[in-house]
C-alpha cells in the first residue's frame, strides 16, 4: 500500500509510515499515511513564509481559478471522497457524502469572494485628504482541524486563507489523514505555487507543538478540544499572534408543551445521535417542560429503537462507530457515570457486535437527569444524551443557559412568542427553532460564546474578520 507523504515547499516527503484504521473494522487498513516531526513542521513553516510574499499580491483571478478548480474537482469526486471519509471517520456514506459535497460549496463560495474583495474610499475630516481603508492578508495561517469533520472543517479554514492570500501550514487529526491529504493533492494540482499550502500530518505533540512554539505564524486557527484549545491561546498570546478557536459544547434543546412531537422527537434524534452525536453542535441536554415530557420520552424511545447501528458504508445504517477505541471507552465511562449519579437508564447504554470488529455503541438515553449531573455539564461526544424535566419555558431557559459552554441552542415550539424570546435569549452563537441543532449553512457565519469559541468567525464573508488584517492609508490630494 502507497504511503501518502506530507508536502512541504510543494513536494511529497516523508518515510516513517502510520496505518489508518477503519472504525467499522478495525482490521481493514484504510492506508499509510506519513507521521512527520519537528523538522518537518519548521521546514514547512519557513516555506509557507518564503512562500508569502509573492501569494500575497497574486491577482485575484488567480486565486479564484485555483479555488473554483478544488471545488470542480471535489464536487466531481464526491462518491469516491465520500467513501474515504466514511471508511476512515465513521460517518454514515450518505452523511459522507454530504460533508464531501459541503467542502466543495465552500471552496466555490470562496472562489468568488476572491473576486469581490473590495475596501472603502472615505472622506477625511481634513481637507484635500483622501482615506482609504483596505485588507491585507494577515500572513503564514497555522490550522490545526479535528477528526469529526475531516473535510469541511479544513476547507473552511484552508478556503478563506488563500482566498485572502495568505499562506498556509496545515496539520490534520491524526485520526483522519486521508481526507487532508486527499484536499492539499487536489489543490496542489489546481496550481497552487511551492509553499502556498504545506501539509504536516503527525502527532500533536510533536509537529502540533512546533506550531505552538513557532514566531513565524501570524494566525493560528484551531478546532478541538477545550483543553488544547487553551494551550493554543497561552502559546498564541506569547507570540503575540492572532487565534482563533472552536471548542467544545454542551447544547441544550428544549421542547415546550406546545411542541410539534414529530418535529421535537426527529429534531431531538438528529441533534443528538446521528453522526454518532460525534458533532460539537450535537445536543447532549434534552431540556423538556413537564406537560409534554413522558410523550416526549415514549415517543423519542420508540424513535431511538428503530435506528440501525453498523457499518458506515452499509445501506440502511442510521449511526456508524465510534471513532477509535479510546473515543468508545470515554463513552462508556460516562454513561456509568450517569447511572452512579442517579439518572435513569432509558435505552441503549451497551456496545454492539456486528460482523468486522468496530467501536458500535447503542444510542443511549438518560431521563431524569438534572442540570448539574456529569453528564450534563461535560461534553461527552458520543451518541449519550439526556433528558431534564422543567417546569415551564422560563425554566427551560435559564436551565439552557446555565452551562459554560455556547455554542448551539435549539427550541421546538409553536409558539412565535417563544420562539421570539428564545432567539433573542439564548445564550449561544447559533440558535435553532424546530431544527436540530446541528447542521449549518455554508455561507453564513459559525461561531459560539463562552468556552466554545474565541475570536471572531468562521465561514461566509465573516471570515475576513480572522485572515486579514485592516489598513487605514491617507493621501494628500
Amino acid at each position: 500500500m502507497a504511503l501518502h507523504q506530507n508536502l512541504i515547499a510543494g513536494e511529497w516527503v516523508g518515510s516513517e509510515a502510520v496505518a489508518n484504521i477503519n472504525p467499522s473494522n478495525a482490521n481493514e487498513v484504510v492506508g499509510h499515511y506519513a507521521s512527520g516531526n519537528a523538522a518537518d513542521m519548521e521546514a514547512a513553516i519557513a516555506a509557507a513564509k518564503a512562500a508569502f510574499p509573492e501569494w500575497s499580491r497574486s491577482g485575484i483571478l488567480h486565486r479564484h481559478t485555483i479555488l473554483k478548480k478544488t471545488s470542480d474537482e471535489i464536487q466531481a469526486r464526491k462518491d469516491e471522497l465520500g467513501v474515504l471519509l466514511a471508511r476512515e471517520e465513521g460517518k454514515t456514506l450518505p452523511e459522507a457524502i454530504g460533508e464531501t459535497i459541503r467542502a466543495a460549496q465552500i471552496f466555490d463560495f470562496f472562489a468568488g469572494e476572491a473576486l469581490r474583495l473590495a475596501g472603502e474610499t472615505v472622506p477625511s475630516v481634513r481637507p484635500g485628504i483622501g482615506v482609504e481603508i483596505t485588507r491585507d492578508p494577515l500572513g503564514v495561517i497555522g490550522i490545526i482541524t479535528p477528526w469529526n469533520f475531516p473535510i469541511a472543517i479544513p476547507a473552511w479554514k484552508i478556503a478563506p486563507a488563500l482566498c485572502y492570500g495568505n499562506t498556509v501550514v496545515f496539520k490534520p487529526a491524526e485520526l483522519v489523514p486521508g481526507c487532508a491529504w486527499a484536499i492539499v493533492d487536489i489543490l496542489h494540482r489546481a496550481g497552487l505555487p511551492k509553499g502556498v499550502l504545506n501539509l504536516v500530518m503527525g502527532k500533536g505533540s510533536v509537529v502540533g507543538q512546533v506550531m505552538l512554539d513557532s514566531p513565524h505564524l501570524s494566525g493560528l486557527t484551531f478546532t478541538g478540544s477545550t483543553g488544547t484549545g487553551k494551550r493554543v491561546a497561552l502559546a498564541s498570546i506569547e507570540h503575540n499572534r492572532k487565534f482563533q478557536l472552536e471548542m467544545g459544547g454542551k447544547n441544550p434543546f428544549v421542547v415546550l408543551d406546545d411542541a410539534e412531537l414529530t418535529v421535537a422527537v426527529e429534531a431531538a434524534a438528529n441533534s443528538g445521535f446521528f453522526s454518532t452525536g460525534q458533532r460539537c453542535t450535537a445536543s447532549s441536554r434534552i431540556i423538556v417542560t413537564e406537560g409534554i415530557h413522558d410523550k416526549f420520552v415514549a415517543a423519542l424511545t420508540e424513535k431511538l429503537k428503530t435506528l440501525v447501528v453498523d457499518d458506515a458504508l452499509r445501506a440502511g445504517t442510521h449511526i456508524g462507530p465510534v471513532v477509535d477505541a479510546r473515543q468508545l471507552k470515554t463513552d462508556t465511562d460516562y454513561i456509568e457515570i450517569g447511572k452512579q449519579e442517579g439518572a435513569k437508564l432509558a435505552f441503549g447504554g451497551g456496545m454492539i457486535e456486528r460482523e468486522n470488529p468496530g467501536f458500535f455503541l447503542q444510542p443511549t438515553l438518560f431521563t431524569e437527569a438534572t442540570n448539574d449531573m456529569r453528564i450534563s455539564r461535560e461534553e461527552i461526544f458520543g451518541p449519550v444524551a439526556s433528558v431534564i424535566r422543567v417546569k415551564n419555558y422560563e425554566e427551560a431557559l435559564a436551565t439552557a443557559n446555565d452551562t459554560n459552554f455556547g455554542l448551539s441552542s435549539g427550541i421546538a415550539t409553536t409558539s412565535l412568542k417563544y420562539a421570539t424570546h428564545f432567539k433573542r435569549n439564548a445564550e449561544a452563537g447559533m440558535v435553532m427553532v424546530n431544527l436540530p441543532t446541528a447542521g449549518v449553512d455554508f455561507h453564513v457565519p459559525f461561531g459560539g460564546r463562552k468556552a466554545s469559541s474565541f475570536g471572531s468567525r468562521e465561514q461566509g464573508k465573516y471570515a475576513n474578520e480572522f485572515f486579514t488584517t485592516v489598513k487605514t492609508a491617507y493621501t494628500l490630494a
